[in-house]
């Protein structure tokens, strides 16, 4: 039995509408929950805590129904973004708030806001108020005032979008040991190399429906639409026909580039991608006996914190991306010519759809 299970849910907001949202999270899972701003990542999080409630579907966690209780009763904790801790407080005060709802006794909340303060790293900031700490303490302290009640499930709203570049590693290595330790997270972002970071399984979600599920090679490897292979970076992407030349598959794109795909069945017509790293280049005379070996002209070599990216004109427009320490053609340069390779293994194959597809 899934931790959590959420069975078709929906939900109208005004004119959005989160649309049957169904999957489930096992215990101890990390997962993340990827989407572009108003797609209905935090309005799926507020349906999961208790904050609003669905027009029609069920959530449940352990098995018991959990789609109509309070918030208070589905020992669920959800950090929001701005943290919305109380800035009249003491750290110390905000993280023993939950506890002191409950009702709990002066010394058990002592112990525990003591232990779960030394777990986030902020014994030292507990006499503070908090109009006085830094994003990456507001966010431990949110953290720590959530863990304190030791919710079965975490819902981290965008927990990395506003604390600083040199904060987020560590931020993002106290949730890792967070659920290493046993605890079930769901992350929702729109950072999909954070997704890759951090996730155990990855959903995708656009415009309040849940694309694709899966861990983040199956996703990311394996996009089900131009959506989702554009979000996850996938610059070649190419409408194509397929037609069996004897005993091998052909695809032409809309621009007439050929290209031989891996042994399999296809249709008449959809898609393909191809990551940007696994177009190959070549110089000299040698490597003719690459299968879909092409020769184009270099239109724009960009330098990235982790290589180079290069465009080149081959009919289609074809992205490569050399990371720091490949081999690079010696006389690449803008307008001059070079051959590359696309492996068939590497061509995915993805059907076109209908509104999803869209960017």
């Amino acid at each position: 039995m899934p931790m959590l299970s959420v069975s078709n849910l929906s939900r109208r907001f005004g004119s959005f509408s989160l649309k049957g949202i169904t999957f489930d999270v096992a215990e101890g899972e990390y997962f993340v929950l990827l989407g572009r701003s108003g797609s209905g990542k935090t309005k799926l999080l507020e349906l999961l805590a208790g904050l609003e409630y669905p027009d029609s579907g069920n959530i449940y966690v352990d098995g018991v129904d959990k789609t109509r209780e309070r918030p208070q009763d589905r020992n669920v904790g959800l950090v929001f973004q701005d943290y919305a801790v109380f800035p009249h407080m003491t750290t110390y005060d905000n993280i023993a708030f939950p506890l002191r709802v409950r009702h709990v006794s002066e010394a058990e909340i002592r112990n525990k806001v003591t232990a779960i303060a030394a777990r986030m790293n902020i014994v030292s900031i507990l006499s503070r108020r908090t109009h006085n700490l830094s994003g990456g303490e507001l966010q431990r302290t949110a953290l720590a005032r959530t863990l304190v009640v030791s919710p079965r499930l975490l819902l981290l709203d965008e927990p990395l979008a506003s604390i600083d570049a040199s904060l987020k590693d560590d931020i993002a290595r106290l949730l890792r040991s967070l659920n290493r330790a046993g605890q079930t997270i769901i992350h929702v972002t729109h950072d999909f190399a954070e997704a890759i970071g951090m996730a155990t399984r990855v959903g995708v979600i656009h415009n309040g429906r849940l694309i694709q599920t899966g861990t983040p090679s199956e996703v990311f490897d394996h996009p089900v639409n131009r959506f989702v292979a554009r979000y996850t970076g996938v610059r070649n992407i190419f409408r194509a026909r397929f037609k069996k030349e004897g005993a091998t598959w052909i695809a032409t794109t809309e621009k007439g580039l050929r290209l031989i795909l891996e042994a399999s069945e296809y249709p008449d017509a959809g898609m393909l991608i191809i990551r940007s790293r696994n177009v190959k280049l070549f110089t000299g005379i040698g490597n003719t006996d690459k299968q879909n070996l092409i020769t184009g002209i270099v239109v724009e070599i960009v330098a990235t914190p982790s290589g180079i990216d290069i465009e080149i004109l081959a009919g289609e427009r074809i992205f490569a991306s050399i990371t720091d320490g490949e081999h690079l053609p010696e006389d690449l340069r803008e307008g001059s010519e070079v051959r590359f390779s696309m492996d068939p293994a590497d061509l995915v194959f993805i059907k076109r759809t209908g509104s999803d597809d869209s960017e």
